[in-house]
């Protein structure tokens, strides 16, 4: 029992953080955002509201700078300000704001954004083991591999919710009459928007598909559903 102490030691503590992150994120998007009011956005959210069947789409905008949407584990949708402010500026159109809803929407429904919560307290038990047994015969580098891995593993599996979430949204844009096109543009953007050139690289980039790929997907979606 002792020799399986260290595992079962890294899967409480993936435990704790997950509710302590859980926690915090709610309280971090209680304390410091406002519901959508815009009256384009929310008469295109209406018309995908319609398409889902729900009465609406309720948006809110987060106040942070870092141009972003984020799905919530409890199913709130939020845009950013540093991202509403881009709108407002005319950098990005009312109907790519509807594509970046319809994307958060579906990261809603397909449920990845509770997942990605779960998978959080997953991978950081997984992580404290996989360095645990690491520095056991690599002292010294166990927790840089551990890192290394479980990164690169999280990234495959965020780039696969990404696509799904995308393909989601085309549909959803198509039924209500809105159309991709907005959709591959903002794609087009998003480097510039995120301010993303230069030589480093982004977590976005880590975690999301390459833009052609994801333009590429979107049009043979379109062509598979005859739109």
């Amino acid at each position: 029992m002792f020799k399986f102490f260290p595992i079962l030691l890294a899967i409480g503590y993936g435990i704790f953080m997950y509710r302590l992150s859980a926690w915090r994120l709610t309280r971090e998007l209680d304390e410091k955002s406002t519901e959508l009011a815009d009256p384009k956005l929310r008469a295109l959210t209406a018309q995908m509201a319609d398409v889902v069947n729900i009465p609406r789409i309720k948006v809110h905008i987060y106040e942070i700078e870092p141009v972003n949407g984020l799905a919530a584990p409890d199913g709130r949708i939020f845009i950013t300000r540093g991202f509403y402010n881009k709108y407002k500026e005319n950098n990005v159109t009312a109907e790519e704001m509807a594509s970046v809803i319809a994307h958060e929407l579906g990261h809603v429904a397909l449920g990845h954004s509770r997942r990605r919560m779960i998978d959080f307290s997953g991978q950081n038990a997984l992580r404290t083991a996989l360095a645990m047994v690491l520095s056991r015969f690599i002292p010294g580098f166990g927790p840089m591999i551990a890192n290394a891995a479980m990164s690169m593993l999280m990234a495959r599996l965020s780039r696969s919710d990404e696509y799904e979430a995308d393909a989601y949204a085309s549909a959803l844009l198509l039924k209500a009459g809105i159309g991709t096109s907005a959709q591959k543009t903002l794609f087009t953007k998003l480097e510039k928007l995120t301010g993303a050139r230069g030589a480093a690289q982004p977590a976005w980039l880590l975690s999301h598909p390459k833009t052609p790929e994801r333009i590429a997907a979107i049009e043979a979606n379109e062509a598979k559903w005859g739109a």
